[in-house]
């Protein structure tokens, strides 16, 4: 039989094990097709949920018809809430940096139209120096500016429900939109066996 000191001691060591956990915290990516980048995150492991919407624009909860008619200045965004005891930021920008066309100017494939740019809105003075140091160092990678841009996070519009989880809901659909517009074509150009990748381990 266990001694009543360590009986005791057992739930006071959990309790503090729980203490130390992190809260979920949140990240959001602008890389075209929201579909497309909720996809992307999705098998990223330490990823609680992804939510398409838009952030970047000068309108209050804009639909998506208004945002892609242009004007709004929203891009179409995911946000990403995660376990940073799993998985941080810099992880995610990894991951957020090989499903994109960085040189693209307001298009991502065969999307155009400035609510398809790619772009980055860190949430605090953290996200924004790692989001920073990532587009620098790709711009030293290959060597050229980089069209993707860095705006502080304002605020997040979830999309129409139709838009949540579309690549699950819609397979057939998503799979022909998806190569009929060239992106893993374009991100393996780009990335070479790097395109769509995960985390370094």
């Amino acid at each position: 039989m266990r001694p009543l000191s360590a009986l005791l001691l057992t739930p006071l060591l959990l309790l503090g094990a729980f203490a130390q956990a992190q809260e979920p915290a949140r990240a959001v990516f602008a890389g075209g097709c929201f579909w497309c980048v909720e996809e992307a995150y999705d098998k990223v492991e330490g990823v609680l949920s992804t939510t398409s919407g838009f952030s970047g624009g000068q309108v209050e909860a804009p639909s998506y018809q208004r945002v892609v008619a242009g004007g709004t200045g929203h891009a179409e965004v995911v946000e990403v809430t995660y376990d940073p005891d799993v998985v941080d930021y810099q992880d995610l920008l990894h991951v957020f940096w090989r499903n994109i066309d960085p040189f693209a100017v307001d298009r991502q494939f065969c999307d155009a139209g400035d609510s398809y740019r790619s772009a980055l809105f860190p949430m605090d003075a953290e996200q924004r120096a790692l989001a920073e140091a990532s587009l620098a160092a790709v711009e030293e990678r290959f060597g050229r500016e980089v069209a993707t841009e860095i705006s502080d996070f304002e605020a997040f519009y979830p999309a129409e429900t139709y838009h949540q989880d579309y690549y699950q809901k819609n397979p057939l659909r998503y799979r022909f939109y998806k190569s009929a517009c060239g992106r893993d074509d374009r991100l393996t150009e780009v990335w070479g066996n790097e395109a769509g990748g995960l985390p370094l381990p």
